[in-house]
């Protein structure tokens, strides 16, 4: 099954691919690979996913929010690439948690993305390398941020 009908079988809903927040290229594609920018936790109504998980969200908040952040990109990549098939495989995930100082459980926060790249590309293109890390603080105070690698076919 193709991605981009696996992803319609989901009944998933994508938001508006966010507007940049700098100087900088969404995807930048060098050889077989696409680079994405660190990208956020944007909602449907176009709003952002705030706080910090252990403080303002619980866990499960702070999952949700991987999740979404795995939808913008998505979105992201969708504008950039014309179809999720172009994408052969997920390569590395970087995932940032705002976090509270006394926060130790990041990689579940970050398994909310995780979880959304294996239903879309399956087990063996939706597992890559990967990072969980925990922030003091992160741009607008959004909960997640994600920049990922992608191996194009």
């Amino acid at each position: 099954m193709s991605h981009e009908k696996r992803f319609a079988a989901l009944n998933l809903a994508l938001p508006p691919p966010p507007p940049l927040g700098g100087i900088y290229r969404p995807v930048v594609i060098v050889g077989s690979l696409a680079y994405v920018s660190g990208h956020g936790p944007l909602q449907l109504d176009g709003t952002m996913l705030t706080g910090r998980v252990g403080a303002d969200l619980t866990l499960a908040q702070g999952k949700f929010a991987a999740r979404q952040v795995g939808l913008t990109m998505l979105a992201t990549l969708r504008q950039e690439l014309g179809s999720l098939d172009r994408i052969k495989r997920l390569v590395k995930t970087l995932g940032l948690v705002n976090a509270a100082a006394d926060f130790t459980q990041h990689p579940q926060v970050i398994n909310g993305y995780s979880e959304l790249m294996v239903e879309v590309f399956g087990p063996e293109q939706g597992i890559g390398a990967r990072s969980a890390v925990g922030a003091g603080s992160l741009p607008g105070n959004i909960a997640v941020e994600i920049e990922a690698m992608f191996e194009l076919g």
